[in-house]
């Protein structure tokens, strides 16, 4: 019989090929929300539903053709955004759910996380926004690390 991975590694995988549909030519990621081991809803990056992407030529900050102003974009949803905007709109609870990222979410993100009560994130890449921790553990959510095929507690002091 072959190899089986780990739940863990089964819903990374999939947030990783999620990705692969980003429109931000800046960074890709990927989410996916699961609940007892199914998959809710999924989301990667880029720009609302019906609008033009974020453009594939020239630079991102070159503003009105770019999508960034003062340092942040302004086109694009985060991947967690559309993964938990994706589970209203077709009226799918994320309470109590998990949510698989590529990246660590950046602040913003959080809060949405903890608002839509997914109490469980487990994420793979570094994204350097130091209020995330300070909010999930105020919310008493789990993070998890997805390092080599294992998921690590995280351990930030705030």
């Amino acid at each position: 019989m072959p190899h089986r991975p780990s739940w863990d590694t089964y819903f990374m995988q999939i947030a990783h090929l999620v990705k692969t549909r980003a429109t931000c030519p800046r960074r890709d990621v990927g989410a996916v929300i699961v609940r007892d081991k199914q998959i809710v809803c999924t989301g990667y990056n880029g720009a609302p539903s019906g609008l033009p992407h974020c453009p594939d030529d020239g630079d991102c900050n070159d503003w009105p053709k770019g999508c960034m102003r003062a340092g942040h974009c302004i086109r694009a949803l985060h991947a967690e955004q559309n993964a938990i905007l994706q589970a209203a709109k077709i009226g799918i609870s994320c309470n109590g759910a998990a949510i698989y990222v590529t990246c660590q979410p950046c602040s913003g993100c959080a809060k949405m996380i903890i608002n839509a009560g997914i109490s469980r994130v487990i994420y793979e890449g570094a994204y350097p926004d130091d209020f995330t921790w300070e909010l999930f553990r105020d919310a008493g959510t789990e993070v998890l690390r997805y390092v080599d095929g294992t998921v690590e507690p995280v351990e930030h002091s705030v």
